[in-house]
């Protein structure tokens, strides 16, 4: 049989079936990897007692957009630059030379750190997006992380000659061979780790794949009941590119060529007709709502830029499941709910929009529905034992009246004390515990940097160094 353990709390984040609701001094049990009972007590026997008082449980919260592989690398780099000529995207510049850059060890040590970064800040589940994913399912099936793998494959790469202008290169045949080659390895990871690991279809951008293998991505997602994500609508420039090709947005061709449905989760899905930035008219959010897809909302990787959501309340209110995204540094859902509520609030201009329990719902429930799963982002008889225990007594979240808002707009990293995932406890007092220690984590990516930051001209169109491409906030010292 399966061991009892029962968590006794200050606060629990319980779910009645509709909706979270907030238990003062309560419980939870789960036997084996399964929540059998959520209330105010709990009269049976326990294989184990957890003592969470002046503590606060909750699910554990889903990243539905997230890139491992290289994103720790921009720290330091990419903030504070964007060009005019690309509508401050970092996408046609800053992200194929750093990318081009990095070695091998290099990228195995940001995936060894973003893992250990998003259990550190509540995330039990993650949809990693790329082309290390199995390096990436090996780490998290080790250390104990629930994910999601999408071997990202594409039909052409978008280039910059000059600065100027974007070009695409295209290779169809290429575009169909990623795809089969994603298929393999699902096939060779979904159900792993208990079923800890699972695959889905990532079809990269919009701009970057063909009709033809939309289409057939959509057969397969069908056919094999895979969740499917591809980025859209993520840059002014992919969005006049598609007008261009198309005379339609990009979520309206693919509406239009049957790609989008309930099992489809649009990757920021931000620049859309309607919005300020495209000064077209609308129509997207209502595609969207009658489509059923899911948008993953990644708040940092745009706010950073001066790009915000248009906004959050206007696609919850339309019908829309919004989930919420990590994708590049920090791996941080902490950081990813408080920007989206704050910005939320900034676009509408009222405090009473983008609410804690909105964003909340989102990184938890909203993620858990993109991908299918009703046994996430919930703490409820049935669900997974995915469970995040918070330390209410520090100074970052004292005091606590309601445990929501505390967690949204005050909670820092240190704050998450212990991370359940599957019913196994993956942290405890604030480490991970089958991971690295972190001073080597961080040691490891430093070198990874110092490595990187010198080939950079080896893979700008223009040739330019590091501090030609992202100058430091302050000169260096020149004198003794």
């Amino acid at each position: 049989m399966a061991e009892r353990t029962l968590i006794r709390a200050s606060w629990v984040v319980g779910f009645d079936g509709r909706q979270h609701r907030i238990i003062r001094d309560g419980v939870v049990v789960y036997e084996g990897n399964t929540i059998t009972h959520v209330g105010r007590r709990f009269d049976g026997q326990a294989d184990r007692v957890i003592d969470a008082a002046g503590k606060i449980v909750t699910p554990g919260l889903v990243s539905t957009h997230a890139h491992l592989a290289g994103s720790p690398l921009d720290k330091s780099f990419i903030e504070d630059r964007g060009s005019p000529q690309f509508y401050m995207s970092g996408l046609y510049e800053y992200l194929p030379a750093r990318a081009a850059a990095q070695d091998e060890e290099a990228t195995r040590a940001c995936v060894d750190f973003s893992l250990v970064e998003l259990i550190r800040t509540g995330c039990t589940t993650v949809c990693e997006l790329g082309s290390h994913t199995e390096y990436v399912a090996e780490q998290a099936e080790r250390i104990g992380l629930r994910v999601y793998i999408g071997p990202l494959y594409r039909s052409g790469r978008w280039y910059t000659p000059d600065g100027k202008q974007v070009l695409y290169e295209w290779d169809e045949a290429g575009g169909f061979a990623g795809l089969r080659r994603a298929l393999e390895v699902i096939d060779r990871w979904d159900g792993r780790a208990n079923g800890r690991i699972r695959g889905l279809l990532a079809p990269a951008q919009v701009d970057t794949c063909s009709e033809g293998l939309l289409r057939e991505t959509r057969r397969v997602a069908t056919e094999r009941r895979l969740p499917v994500t591809i980025h859209v609508s993520q840059s002014v420039i992919e969005f006049q590119e598609m007008l261009r090709r198309h005379g339609r947005s990009p979520i309206a061709w693919l509406r239009d060529i049957g790609f989008l449905g309930p099992d489809v989760i649009l990757g920021h899905a931000i620049i859309i007709a309607g919005s300020s930035w495209t000064n077209y008219p609308p129509g997207d959010i209502e595609i969207m709502a009658g489509t059923g897809v899911s948008v993953v909302h990644s708040p940092w990787v745009f706010y950073r830029r001066g790009i915000a959501l248009e906004s959050f309340t206007r696609y919850l209110r339309a019908g829309i499941n919004i989930a919420l995204g990590t994708d590049t540094c920090p791996q941080s859902m902490v950081n990813a709910m408080r920007w989206a509520a704050c910005v939320g609030k900034l676009v509408e201009r009222n405090t009473n929009v983008a609410t804690a329990a909105e964003v909340f719902d989102a990184a938890t429930l909203g993620g858990a529905r993109a991908l299918g799963r009703n046994d996430l982002g919930r703490v409820a008889p049935g669900a997974r034992a995915d469970l995040v225990i918070w330390d209410a007594g520090t100074v970052t979240m004292s005091p606590v009246r309601d445990p929501i808002k505390n967690i949204v707009y005050s909670a820092e990293t240190h704050d998450v004390e212990t991370v359940i995932i599957d019913g196994e406890v993956v942290m405890a007092n604030r480490r991970v515990l089958r991971a690295a220690d972190e001073r080597t984590l961080t040691a490891r990516l430093q070198a990874a940097g110092e490595r990187m930051w010198p080939r950079l001209k080896d893979h700008d169109w223009a040739g330019r160094t590091a501090d030609e491409l992202s100058p430091p906030s302050y000169p260096w010292w020149e004198g003794p």
